[in-house]
């Protein structure tokens, strides 16, 4: 299952400013920078629910303000941009291969948990970013 995940995201060192993370994209035309959320959002363009849970769990933030990496605010056992508990998930991600320290490990971990787990990892913060549409539906 993993094997199949298209992983275009850069490897870089990591940041110091998590509000103004950013990565060099080098085309044969242009150089720019993409941001974390930008980076996010094209990594789950498939399944934008994911992008959503990255805006509330971590505000796309991979990193605090001082380059650490991001741990939660109510559980600091969460990190990253997708807010992955170490208790629950860092033994399996390290069998897998997987760095969920790093902005690209923490997003293929996530990815992981979707494709095995739907959405239940992130129900703490299913207020914020389940439609309010669906609500309704949700419990």
């Amino acid at each position: 299952m993993l094997a199949n995940m298209n992983l275009d995201i850069p490897k870089m060192p990591p940041v110091t400013s998590t509000r103004t993370a950013t990565f060099e994209i080098v085309s044969t035309k242009e150089s720019r920078h993409k941001t974390t959320e930008e980076i996010v959002r094209e990594y789950y363009e498939a399944d934008p629910i994911l992008a959503n849970i990255a805006s509330c769990e971590s505000n796309f933030r991979q990193f605090d303000k001082d380059g650490d990496v991001l741990k939660g605010r109510v559980n600091e056992k969460d990190v990253g941009v997708m807010q992955i508990n170490i208790k629950y998930h860092l033994e399996t991600s390290k069998k897998l291969g997987i760095d969920i320290y790093t902005l690209e490990g923490n997003l293929k971990y996530g990815k992981y948990l979707y494709e095995t787990q739907g959405t239940s990892p992130w129900n703490a913060s299913s207020l914020c970013w389940i439609p309010r549409s669906n609500l309704a539906f949700a419990r």
